[in-house]
């Protein structure tokens, strides 16, 4: 039998989905999760609330349905919409074409310039007659796209800069140095954070988080232990903050979770954590607000709790993939970025075996549910949202 912690967390994402219908003040109607047009009825009973669902009538303990409908009861209405009325993350509008001199909408095509990179389509503004390519990320790199996003994908699938340099050398006859693909990824990856912060994930109302250790170098190329902290949403698996820090205190817990509020604009109904007794502090600090409902922290206080935080320590197994490889991170400044680059392409090019095949951006609305991105096509939108 499941501990409530697992019924809590269960109950908290029938709230997100709107699936509770009040029907009188003693009386709920909680929609099944798992099996389309079923519903359990909830019933108050002198002081005790009953459930039909077998988890309840076999097992004798306050079931999801239950716990979800006294959630309700406790907070007199559920004001955590999964996303704003009317609101649409995943269109976004098309840039409209300007002149990189004089910003005019006054141009036109006028041939093509021959470069590197082949063709590339040249235009005229009819304002200050100026000529002009338009930029999509890789304009004055002496590499082509493909080489660039090569390099990015091995680097973040694991693959050491030595071992990248040498199979670029081996299959496109390209000679780089490890210090170049560094350049590479400090320089797209900062990109592509700033586009990709500014989207705004469907997300539940139920996160998960968990800090990592990294070993990173000092001032004395010493190693050090320093603290990754993480969240993570439950239904669409979407990896909204990673935080790296000195420390582990309360002022450093609310750093990830202020970044995690800022992406999705939002605030949980829960978040799961293990006993670190920084992250009780940190919540009620960055969450509280004096009207209902508030922020529930559900800890996981150790490993005999058979509920679990499994979804963001699975997480924490792909960093350790990436990580391995390495001889340690030269600074905070290094290490901040490869987490934010796994970040992207965990969230937007990594399909989940959980999500069907999906990505955590598609199934949080803000990428094309057709096809997953990729390196190239995600340069081009944060640059083309650099230029706008």
């Amino acid at each position: 039998m499941r501990t409530s912690n697992t019924r809590k967390i269960r109950a908290y994402s029938l709230l997100a989905h709107g699936k509770v219908d009040k029907i009188s003040d003693s009386t709920y109607r909680v929609w099944s999760q798992t099996e389309e047009g079923k519903h359990y009825i909830v019933v108050r009973e002198g002081l005790e609330w009953k459930c039909e669902c077998p988890d309840f009538v076999f097992n004798h303990v306050a079931c999801k349905h239950i716990h979800a409908v006294e959630q309700i009861r406790l907070n007199e209405q559920v004001t955590f919409p999964l996303e704003k009325e009317g609101e649409n993350t995943c269109e976004t509008e098309e840039p409209v074409l300007v002149c990189k001199f004089c910003g005019s909408q006054n141009i036109v095509k006028r041939g093509y310039r021959n470069t590197e990179r082949g063709k590339v389509q040249r235009f005229c503004c009819k304002d200050c007659k100026r000529f002009f390519i338009i930029d999509e990320g890789f304009e004055k790199m002496k590499a082509t796209p493909e080489t660039v996003t090569v390099a990015l994908d091995l680097y973040f699938k694991g693959i050491s800069m030595r071992a990248i340099v040498d199979h670029v050398k081996q299959f496109y006859g390209v000679e780089v140095s490890h210090v170049a693909i560094y350049k590479w990824i400090r320089k797209y990856v900062s990109m592509m954070k700033k586009y990709c912060d500014q989207l705004v994930p469907r997300v539940s109302g139920i996160w998960h988080s968990d800090e990592i250790t990294l070993n990173i170098k000092d001032l004395d190329n010493h190693e050090n232990l320093r603290w990754a902290w993480n969240v993570i949403d439950n239904e669409s698996r979407f990896w909204l903050a990673s935080q790296i820090t000195e420390k582990r205190e309360i002022a450093d817990a609310r750093k990830v979770l202020a970044q995690a509020s800022s992406i999705s604009q939002t605030r949980p109904m829960a978040v799961v954590t293990d006993g670190l007794r920084a992250y009780q502090e940190a919540i009620t600090k960055e969450f509280f607000t004096q009207k209902a409902p508030r922020t529930e922290h559900i800890r996981i206080p150790n490993i005999r709790d058979r509920s679990n935080n499994n979804m963001v320590e699975r997480l924490h197994g792909t960093i350790r993939q990436r990580n391995k490889v390495m001889r340690g991170l030269d600074d905070m400044e290094t290490a901040q970025t490869m987490m934010d680059g796994l970040r992207i392409y965990y969230n937007f090019m990594r399909p989940h075996m959980a999500l069907g095949g999906k990505t955590p951006a598609q199934q949080a609305k803000i990428a094309d549910s057709s096809t997953p991105e990729n390196w190239k096509s995600l340069i081009k939108k944060a640059t083309k949202a650099k230029n706008q």
